[in-house]
């Protein structure tokens, strides 16, 4: 299997995503699960990706997928510059133990 399923449809899977990746791009550090956090890591680096291209077809593409305007600008002006001289590997997760309610493995997933 390529991805995870998360226990969703697709497009509540996809939308689950869309706005994780947002958040984490918009705080640049966010907890959520262990399973959504490998989820989106890849997306993530894909959106960083495109950040660093620069033209006019990757910020599109960047709007297409991301909800929040002023996260691909700040995608685009500050967090993609960063990251110039690095092949990729853009974010970093650490374990922070069980969730309390239902023992999830819970993570801090953050950019590097």
């Amino acid at each position: 299997m390529a991805y995870q399923k998360l226990g969703r449809s697709m497009a509540q899977r996809r939308a689950l995503l869309r706005a994780l990746t947002t958040a984490l791009l918009a705080q640049e550090k966010i907890e959520t699960t262990e399973a959504k956090a490998k989820a989106i890591r890849s997306i993530t680096d894909r959106m960083i990706t495109l950040g660093k291209q620069g033209d006019l077809a990757a910020k599109r593409q960047a709007l297409a997928y991301l909800t929040d305007e002023s996260v691909v600008k700040k995608l685009f002006d500050t967090i993609a510059p960063r990251y110039k001289d690095r092949q990729g590997g853009y974010t970093r997760t650490y374990k922070i133990g069980p969730r309390r309610g239902d023992a999830a493995p819970m993570v801090i997933i953050q950019l590097i």
